[in-house]
């Protein structure tokens, strides 16, 4: 069973920094895209940043040239490295990765998340 665990998250002042990890754990063959999204309650889900296996990166309009994605593929985990944080920023942070298993058979996994609030 594979398992993703984000951390990072927590409380920071407008214009602070932050770095968010997800690290998948399990029967990993190898790993394909992984992705942020965020979440705010009342708002619709956000995909943050994108990055594939040999490390082409996309973002949102509203955090380019703030936010960076990177991946250690040796540790299976995705970073989200996010500056001049607003308080728009605030919201449930949580990646997924498509996973190659057993039989190259790929799947899309969730983790549960990590709080980010940006505030005063």
């Amino acid at each position: 069973q594979v398992q993703l665990v984000e951390s990072g998250g927590g409380l920071v002042q407008p214009g602070g920094s932050l770095r968010l990890s997800c690290a998948a754990s399990g029967t990993i063959f190898g790993i394909n895209a992984m992705v942020w999204y965020r979440q705010d309650p009342g708002k619709q889900r956000e995909l943050v940043a994108t990055i594939t296996s040999g490390g082409s990166t996309n973002y949102a309009d509203s955090v380019k040239g703030r936010f960076t994605i990177s991946r250690d593929n040796a540790k299976n985990t995705v970073y989200l490295q996010m500056n001049s944080l607003k308080p728009e920023d605030t919201a449930l942070y949580y990646c997924n990765a498509n996973i190659i298993g057993e039989l190259s058979l790929t799947y899309l996994y969730w983790g549960q998340g990590t709080q980010v609030t940006v505030s005063s």
